[in-house]
């Protein structure tokens, strides 16, 4: 099975370092694009989830990958009808499958890039790595993400907010309710996803990889330096502290 797992996890890792290429070159707004966005978080959330298997067995990361996406297609279900915790948004028809007017995908996104948050920022707290210390700093880390996520999926359409805010016409509390909602995934997480001393090392490679691709690819090819500052000063901190604590105990 770890073996399976293994194979499944490279195999996605690389779908989704393709197709994540592939994106800037296929026309906004159009069903290329669509399918790629699609495979980019069906494929990192193959690769978190054969990950996570390796590290803590099949039953308990397939449990806790299915808890974490029902708990958040939830909260974006409650979200999308009163406006908590995020501000009233609404997703359009675009991004399909949808269940209940949310789009499959977006629940899937929340458990792919949570673990690796989470490993990361253990591996960036280093010996004070704690659990409060560790589910705070796990939360802004993907929080962190947000910065480039949102952004690219708005101007894809796949999603409209009732009120435009500063941020590429994001408001303050899309934010807030990121981070509120990080905080109870990351909860869930200490209890499922127990840690070892050390990080999972692939976890923390995907935090990095993402926050590399995600900061080339704004500055390069989408040409949104704002966004490309914006994500990479939130994301690149906990990114590289974590890859460089984590390389630093290996040698020593």
């Amino acid at each position: 099975m770890t073996a399976v797992a293994g194979g499944a996890g490279r195999a996605a890792a690389a779908v989704t370092a393709l197709a994540m290429v592939a994106t800037p070159l296929a026309r906004r707004g159009g069903g290329v694009r669509r399918l790629l966005t699609s495979a980019v978080v069906s494929g990192l959330f193959t690769s978190t989830t054969s990950l996570a298997m390796e590290r803590w067995g099949a039953r308990r990361a397939g449990v806790t990958a299915a808890a974490v996406t029902v708990g958040t297609a939830a909260v974006e279900r409650v979200g999308t009808r009163t406006g908590v915790p995020f501000g009233r948004y609404h997703y359009t028809p675009r991004l399909q499958p949808q269940v209940k007017g949310v789009p499959v995908v977006v629940p899937l996104a929340w458990f792919a890039m949570a673990v690796p948050a989470r490993e990361t920022a253990h591996a960036a707290l280093g010996a004070r790595s704690t659990a409060r210390r560790r589910v705070v700093l796990g939360a802004a880390a993907l929080t962190a993400w947000d910065a480039f996520l949102d952004p690219q999926m708005v101007g894809e359409g796949f999603w409209v907010w009732r009120r435009q805010g500063c941020y590429r016409g994001i408001p303050f509390s899309n934010y807030l309710g990121w981070f509120v909602t990080a905080l109870l995934v990351m909860t869930a997480l200490e209890r499922a996803l127990p840690v070892d001393d050390d990080a999972e090392p692939g976890l923390v490679a995907t935090y990095g990889a993402m926050a590399a691709m995600e900061s080339v690819g704004f500055a390069v090819f989408f040409r949104d330096r704002v966004v490309a500052a914006v994500g990479t000063a939130a994301m690149a901190p906990i990114a590289l502290s974590g890859a460089w604590r984590m390389l630093r105990g290996r040698r020593g």
